[in-house]
């Protein structure tokens, strides 16, 4: 049986520039860089595997541009 979403993550895509240190600090890989561009020209990171996040927040906590919000569920 599969578990229930323990967190949810939400990017403002036009505030990230892209840098990917959400990206490389998530410990169940949820997000990755985006193949499209933000209005500002940048790659910006999305969610790429809701189910598997866990709410831990580490994402929000290295993002240099506070576009990512952490829900835990």
């Amino acid at each position: 049986m599969k578990e229930a979403v323990k967190g949810m993550v939400v990017i403002d895509e036009e505030f990230c520039k892209g840098c990917g240190l959400c990206v490389r600090i998530c410990p169940k890989k949820v997000l990755a860089i985006a193949e499209h561009f933000n209005s500002r020209g940048y790659y910006p990171a999305c969610v790429v595997r809701k189910e598997e996040c866990i709410g831990c927040g580490f994402c929000a906590q290295v993002c240099p541009d506070v576009a990512i919000t952490v829900y835990r569920g």
